[in-house]
């Protein structure tokens, strides 16, 4: 098993003086914390995909055993994610497992990841973690100032993903290294394109938890804090 953390981003929507990855979480960067979570997967190697331009990890993360820290960042996560499997070419044997986990998910429950190894251990392709959407959805009739609702969507058979995500290396690297133009969002959206060609099966939902939330703003880090305290 290896393990990619894209870690690359500026974090445009989260503000302040550092890039998000390096925010404050109780007194640890976010992505100490991310990649202290993922410590309990025992992983051959975990690889953090970094800006070309980083000069904030080593100071603030600073070395760690198993832990590669990599300048292959790309101009999108897709990018940083292609880059990244790319590396892993010479490493990887077909059928190895390569797991991708936000850095900005410091929360993810450690059940949550022993069951997403546990009943993906013989799947052939892999899957993500993702909880049923429990809101109810509506549909805007635009993006102008005075929106207001075109319809309510049926929530039956809606997930709202998360990560990590854990896919063959050989199905993980076809998936990426077919959309050159970044169109994807998550790696299993690559693998859903990838499954309608028929070269493989598509992606399976395995549950996950709402405590693994993703800091995107300023103000998910108190969230944040308050899981991590609750999780001990």
């Amino acid at each position: 098993m290896f393990v990619i953390v894209p870690a690359a981003g500026g974090g445009s929507r989260f503000g302040g003086a550092l890039p998000k990855q390096y925010a404050d979480l109780a007194g640890v960067s976010l992505l100490a914390r991310t990649l202290d979570r993922l410590a309990a997967l025992r992983a051959d190697a975990t690889v953090v995909a970094l800006a070309p331009d980083d000069k904030d990890y080593a100071r603030i993360v600073g070395a760690r055993s198993g832990v590669d820290a990599v300048a292959c960042g790309g101009v999108t996560r897709a990018g940083t994610v292609r880059n990244a499997v790319a590396l892993l070419a010479s490493r990887a044997n077909r059928d190895d497992w390569i797991l991708v986990h936000d850095a900005a998910r410091p929360c993810v429950p450690r059940e949550a990841l022993r069951r997403l190894m546990r009943e993906l251990e013989d799947d052939a392709v892999g899957g993500l973690l993702a909880v049923p959407v429990a809101d109810t959805l509506k549909r805007a009739d635009g993006v102008q100032a005075a929106v207001r609702v075109l319809r309510t969507e049926d929530r039956a058979s809606l997930w709202q993903a998360q990560t990590p995500q854990m896919f063959r290396h050989h199905v993980l690297a076809a998936a990426v290294s077919r959309d050159t133009a970044n169109a994807w969002t998550d790696e299993a959206q690559a693998v859903e394109a990838l499954a309608a060609t028929g070269a493989c099966a598509m992606p399976r939902l395995i549950r996950g938890d709402p405590a693994n939330i993703k800091v995107t703003y300023a103000a998910d880090l108190a969230l944040a804090a308050t899981i991590v305290a609750a999780q001990g």
